[in-house]
């Protein structure tokens, strides 16, 4: 009933409080937080929910310590974001996908494919208008640059960009695989 109340509270009246950023921001964070972390499977300490964001009824998202969900991020499904992870503006996180391998019948017929979670480790950034899709982890560290579509896993301390997402470089030369020559 609680999680209930918290998401008619949170949908009609919190996510449209301004960002953090702005003038005021403290209030409005704290606002959000007090009322999300009853709606998520579990919440850290810190947590930030920014203005517009959308999670349902939260009910499958788990988020650490010091970590933020960003300014209209649209998170779908059982998705786990670890401790210290910056998201921001506009990010899409999927779990579900649509079947469409029969073409005998209209694939807004087909139904979903079973459901694949998202796993974000800690200290990860994820720029703006990110779209991660179903079954992929994120590793520790990693940083994932704006408009990156990601559709394969990305290794600890990895620097993704682009559409399909491809490593660019990692964070620290000793985390790289090695390369056979």
């Amino acid at each position: 009933m609680l999680r209930l109340i918290c998401c008619c509270f949170y949908y009609g009246f919190a996510q449209w409080l301004p960002p953090y950023f702005l003038p005021g921001g403290k209030i409005y964070k704290a606002i959000r937080y007090q009322i999300c972390r009853h709606m998520f499977a579990s919440c850290g300490k810190n947590v930030n929910v920014e203005s517009m964001a959308a999670f349902h009824s939260g009910k499958q998202i788990r988020i650490g310590d010091n970590s933020a969900i960003g300014v209209r991020a649209n998170l779908s499904g059982r998705i786990t974001i670890g401790r210290d992870v910056m998201m921001g503006k506009d990010v899409a996180m999927l779990t579900l996908n649509h079947n469409f391998n029969r073409i005998d019948i209209p694939m807004n017929q087909q139904g979903f494919r079973e459901e694949r979670p998202i796993i974000i480790n800690d200290d990860v950034w994820i720029g703006d208008r990110v779209f991660i899709l179903p079954g992929i982890t994120v590793g520790k560290g990693a940083i994932i640059g704006a408009c990156s579509v990601v559709t394969k896993d990305v290794p600890e301390y990895a620097i993704v960009g682009g559409n399909p997402g491809n490593i660019i470089r990692f964070r620290n030369k000793k985390d790289a695989p090695h390369e056979s020559k």
